[in-house]
């Protein structure tokens, strides 16, 4: 049975005893679940973790250094096997803030936009001197990379530009699990303030034609393979809507602003972070008609 259509876990039945959540999806293939308190609301984050007899595969760790060592001592107290591979699926500061207390010898894997921001964010000379490091990745990969760790394949692949731009996924065949970070939030209203939004929808598509048993968000309460297909489903309509009723509001001629104010979206102005996420989908798509994206 599904629970409530929120990334709220306590909506769910779950407590602060609770959390971490650890889940196992497949075979030494894991999700991570932790509390995130965020835009006066609370959701929670999700990382992937894999297990190898060569060592340890994570992608996104959690937004400060203090949760992503709760990861790391998880993990430790899961495995002897040490965290090599660090995969940067969102570069978002909710899954990077983190990152500096991943082993400082893994590698750090992100596509070339995504390394891109990190290296810009590292530079940036009005950094807060008290800020945790920025870690800039070390590997650049592409479309598609095949890693084989202990044995086992994993596949990081960009299946267009969604949520971030330089959104990276992780397919682990064998068990047939999709990490899709930031590019799948669960029962949560579509967030596009770095988004590609018609982008996001064909990128969606893509993953859902692939042979996925578990599909994994970024952000939302883990449930049963078949509610995580579901929810995929409803937020890839999610995401068109949002995109087809600021076109038509668009070719109306109504501002952003206007637009915000006087559209709504049926059930999923009830998931989390509507009041925030909402303006800010609607003026992306307005950019994106108006042709003002990053290239």
């Amino acid at each position: 049975m599904a629970g409530p259509a929120t990334s709220d876990p306590y909506e769910h039945g779950f407590t602060d005893a609770d959390y971490p959540r650890v889940i196992e999806v497949a075979e030494n293939v894991y999700a991570y679940e932790q509390i995130h308190p965020t835009g006066g609301e609370i959701i929670t984050t999700v990382s992937l973790i894999v297990i190898t007899p060569e060592g340890v595969l994570v992608a996104d760790g959690q937004e400060n250094p203090e949760e992503t060592q709760r990861l790391v001592d998880t993990i430790a107290d899961m495995t002897e096997q040490p965290i090599t591979h660090v995969v940067v699926a969102s570069d978002h500061g909710d899954h990077t803030g983190g990152n500096s207390a991943f082993p400082a010898e893994a590698r750090f894997l992100a596509h070339p936009t995504s390394a891109a921001i990190l290296e810009a964010s590292a530079a940036n000379p009005n950094r807060p001197e008290d800020a945790p490091p920025v870690i800039v990745p070390t590997e650049i990969v592409g479309d598609e990379t095949v890693l084989e760790l202990g044995g086992r394949e994993i596949q990081l692949l960009h299946l267009g530009r969604a949520h971030t731009g330089g959104d990276l996924v992780v397919y682990v065949p064998e068990g047939k699990v999709l990490f899709m970070s930031e590019t799948y939030l669960k029962h949560i209203f579509p967030a596009m303030r770095s988004a590609y939004p018609s982008e996001w929808v064909a990128m969606l598509d893509r993953s859902l034609e692939m042979d996925v048993d578990v599909y994994v968000p970024g952000h939302g309460v883990m449930e049963s393979p078949e509610i995580l297909e579901a929810g995929l489903v409803s937020f890839r309509d999610a995401v068109q809507r949002v995109v087809e009723e600021a076109t038509r509001l668009h070719g109306e001629g109504l501002s952003a602003e206007e637009a915000a104010a006087a559209v709504m979206f049926g059930d999923i102005e009830d998931w989390s972070l509507r009041d925030s996420q909402k303006p800010r989908a609607i003026q992306r798509v307005y950019m994106e008609l108006n042709g003002e994206l990053p290239g």
